[in-house]
């Protein structure tokens, strides 16, 4: 390693991780957050085969699940304006990754809504329950013990899918990360660098991710 290379890496790095810090991160949280209401939302009209909206939630659940993500942002971002709908990078970012992961997980959050057996669901309604307690103490608290896993990694993908934000020109880490390749001609390095810096993220979410899995299996067992 060069020291003009050393110097390009060690100067990059604070301009690659605040914007992780500034953009990738709230654009992840705030994504998974909305798209965690979407789910559940969706998994419920499912369980509850409200009808109507049961079909249209499995639509809308396959329309995202098979096309690709950055073909949803190019449409939401540089078609929509088309229509006269302009909507500014972030915000549309936000919307594309939440419309993704409600789509995705509310498949997780049905399969663990039907794990729980009838049988408490049955008991639930012996003793009063109305079908909304019924879903809030017994249903969900289980079911999301069993989908805590899935939705971890799920929301660890999330982190990375940002990167396809730059292409909407969202100056997150990946985009950061080009503007300094444009101008020292070192993509090598700094695309390791900005990796890098995607793993230690991703290491500290799958770290959190361990320990909420150890107490939630605790919380279980009790």
């Amino acid at each position: 390693m060069t020291e003009r290379l050393w110097n390009i890496l060690t100067d990059s790095f604070l301009k690659i991780l605040v914007p992780g810090l500034k953009m990738t991160i709230p654009l992840t949280v705030i994504s998974f957050a909305l798209g965690m209401v979407i789910a559940l939302l969706v998994a419920m009209v499912q369980v509850a085969e409200v009808p109507g909206l049961k079909q249209l939630s499995r639509f809308y659940v396959w329309i995202i699940r098979g096309t690709p993500l950055l073909v949803q942002l190019y449409v939401v971002f540089y078609g929509l304006p088309r229509l006269g709908i302009l909507i500014d990078p972030f915000p549309a970012a936000v919307i594309v990754f939440s419309v993704s992961v409600g789509a995705y997980d509310s498949e997780t959050m049905r399969a663990a809504i039907e794990s729980v057996s009838k049988g408490q669901i049955e008991a639930g309604y012996c003793v009063g329950m109305s079908y909304p307690q019924i879903m809030r103490r017994i249903v969900l608290p289980q079911a999301f013990r069993t989908a805590f896993p899935p939705l971890s990694n799920s929301l660890i993908g999330l982190v990375k899918d940002t990167s396809l934000a730059a292409n909407i020109t969202v100056l997150e880490m990946f985009m950061a990360t080009q503007r300094i390749v444009a101008r020292t001609y070192e993509p090598f390095a700094l695309y390791l660098e900005v990796a890098l810096i995607y793993l230690i993220f991703c290491t500290v979410l799958t770290k959190v991710q361990s320990v909420c899995e150890k107490k939630l299996a605790k919380y279980g067992k009790r």
